[in-house]
């Protein structure tokens, strides 16, 4: 049962972390710029900041885990939808992503700069109470479970910007010019698949 928690951890991590912002494009060019561990610390300020998010998400839903149970489908079916909008707007055409503007230069300084930015943002939460909703996590993250969820939110969110990172890294110079539009094609497919996921359960608990 742990590990299915911190699966979902990992999952919702990445949910979050994976459409391609300013955040990540900003991982972009701080690891083209000064090299991977440059690309990483700026995913680690915001992955800091969705644990922090998470930690919130889940206190409220410990909090009202009575009424939560009670209308745990439609909470799940809503959490699916949303989970499809976000995919949906990933890969989407939209114009090109502007980096956000950070001016440290070393690794702890942009952690803490990439952390404040992110915390600076509270419509984050409201993602995380949906996609909570949406892999079925309303009416259960209390207490161990609940620990366990923000662990594993951080480590998906940072397992995203080690892989990112490593990417440019690994590429570099031969950094193909559609490089951002397939990051959003392919974090975009992987919230779709988790909101179709998401919304099979929730068929499924109908049944």
């Amino acid at each position: 049962m742990d590990l299915i928690v911190l699966g979902k951890g990992l999952v919702l991590g990445v949910a979050i972390a994976a459409p391609l912002g300013p955040i990540g494009a900003l991982c972009i060019n701080r690891t083209l710029e000064r090299g991977f561990w440059a690309g990483v610390a700026g995913g680690l300020g915001t992955a800091l900041a969705d644990g922090a998010y998470a930690s919130l998400a889940a206190a409220g839903f410990t909090a009202m885990g009575g009424l939560l149970s009670r209308i745990e489908l439609p909470l799940q079916i809503f959490g699916g939808l949303f989970l499809l909008y976000l995919g949906w707007a990933a890969v989407r055409p939209r114009g090109a992503v502007v980096a956000a503007r950070v001016d440290a230069r070393g690794l702890l300084t942009t952690t803490v700069a990439t952390f404040l930015l992110t915390i600076a943002n509270p419509a984050t939460i409201l993602s995380f109470a949906a996609i909570f909703a949406g892999l079925g996590l309303a009416a259960g993250a209390g207490g161990w479970s609940a620990a366990l969820l923000v662990i594993g939110v951080v480590l998906g969110s940072l397992g995203w910007w080690f892989f990112l990172s490593g990417m440019v890294s690994l590429l570099r110079s031969r950094l193909p010019q559609g490089f951002v539009v397939w990051v959003s094609w392919v974090s975009g497919g992987v919230l779709l698949l988790f909101g179709l996921a998401s919304l099979g359960m929730a068929v499924n608990a109908m049944l």
